[in-house]
């Protein structure tokens, strides 16, 4: 190629990236602005046509996962209780995990599980236990935990987080500071 066919391909191209980058920004920039405060939407940023090969989620910010842990520890704190709260996006990865000071050192990965089982489920970790009684064999998926303590976040009826509770002498006291999570996004 001679010079100005380079130089114009250059450009062009230059151009095009600067375009998608400029498209790219303004999208995400739109999303989050328009989304409530607990949740930021997530979206592909392609150009034009409806593609029935993508879909737009809903997930937790880290914000907002933060001020739910946060409020659960608080509240287990209150009740003189030494936990651990987690909390995990959709997809069932640790987006915060806080553990509280004296937390006993299994409370951490039973917190993750708790969340993790929650949001799979879209149910509270203390409902799922109930049906191990009719399906023993949930208990050996991996990842899970059926015991009280955990409780799914969620966003027009879909599980989007779920937050996990583990350390205090008793799941429903575990799944009691978990909800306190969930309702401190409502505010």
């Amino acid at each position: 190629m001679n010079i100005r066919t380079r130089v114009l391909t250059g450009t062009a191209l230059a151009v095009a990236l600067g375009a998608g980058a400029f498209g790219a920004v303004g999208a995400s920039a739109a999303q989050t602005e328009s989304a409530p405060a607990a949740v930021a939407v997530q979206s592909d940023t392609r150009q034009g046509g409806d593609d029935k090969n993508f879909t737009t989620t809903t997930h937790l910010t880290v914000d907002a996962a933060t001020r739910a842990a946060q409020a659960a520890l608080q509240a287990a704190e209150k009740e003189g209780q030494k936990v651990t709260v987690a909390v995990v996006d959709r997809n069932g990865n640790t987006v915060v995990t806080l553990r509280g000071d004296g937390a006993g050192p299994q409370s951490y990965e039973s917190a993750q599980r708790k969340a993790f089982t929650a949001v799979s489920w879209n149910a509270p970790t203390s409902v799922l236990a109930g049906r191990l009684a009719q399906t023993p064999n949930l208990k050996d998926i991996p990842g899970t935990l059926f015991l009280a303590g955990g409780t799914p976040v969620q966003a027009k009826g879909a599980p989007v987080a779920g937050i996990g509770v583990a350390g205090a002498p008793s799941g429903d006291l575990d799944e009691k500071f978990a909800k306190a999570g969930v309702d401190a996004l409502d505010k």
